[in-house]
């Protein structure tokens, strides 16, 4: 039985995810497994199910047909193992002799049965879809910062989870969070993946550009000179 590819695993991404994320995902696996990257011929096959997986969700068009595909695929699958068997006609004693597989087992017309599948596509289809996600993927919520109290979370004197700013701002000062109340130059100093959590998150879009140039400052991000001048099976578009 074919099964149709997974691309939003692939990127580990949700299957609603907006292209921005999508976006974010390829860039950071592409990076990471990049066959110049020295990963060898595992990095190199993981880098072809990754390109496969962008050409399909860059573009909304073939992103749509993909996502109607899954959908039937889907169906399909539900259809197959909890639709009940048609009933069978009521064999005649002529017409079913002793010792058939329908003498001996009685089974009753109209009850549901097994697809004829393997045993691994069954408890396939059965199993619930599992989220997963990179062990690279970051929520926002880190370590850094820690030492309140969850309870209150500051909210009496104003503050986000992290406290009072510490001083020395620059850029925009967030109003949401547990870093509100701080300027994005104080939290690039003390929390980086919680910038790069929100530059892929659809609240920091009014933050891109200055999102862009801190993670760029501190060597989270390459620049578009650099990827363009790579060259090779894989090159990134």
């Amino acid at each position: 039985m074919s099964q149709l590819p997974d691309h939003y695993k692939t990127l580990q991404v949700d299957d609603e995810a907006e292209f921005e994320v999508i976006q974010a995902a390829y860039r950071r696996l592409a990076r990471k497994y990049h066959p110049d990257a020295g990963g060898g011929p595992e990095a190199a096959a993981r880098m072809t199910t990754l390109n496969a997986a962008w050409e399909v969700l860059r573009d909304p068009d073939r992103r749509a047909a993909y996502d109607a595909e899954r959908h039937r695929a889907d169906l399909g699958i539900r259809a197959a193992w909890t639709s009940p068997a048609r009933p069978a006609a009521a064999p005649s004693a002529d017409s079913t002799p002793p010792g058939s597989p329908t003498a001996a087992t009685g089974d009753a017309p109209g009850q549901p049965t097994e697809p004829p599948w393997p045993e691994g596509d069954l408890a396939r289809a059965r199993a619930p879809r599992a989220e997963t996600t990179s062990p690279h993927w970051t929520s926002g919520r880190s370590s850094a910062g820690s030492g309140y109290d969850p309870s209150t979370m500051r909210t009496p004197q104003g503050e986000g989870a992290a406290g009072p700013p510490p001083g020395n701002p620059s850029g925009s000062v967030l109003n949401f969070g547990r870093y509100a109340g701080w300027s994005l130059g104080e939290i690039a100093r003390r929390d980086l993946e919680y910038l790069e959590w929100l530059d892929r998150a659809p609240i920091g879009r009014q933050y891109q550009a200055e999102l862009d140039q801190l993670l760029r400052a501190a060597g989270r991000r390459r620049s578009v000179a650099q990827d363009e001048d790579r060259r090779g099976l894989f090159r990134r578009r």
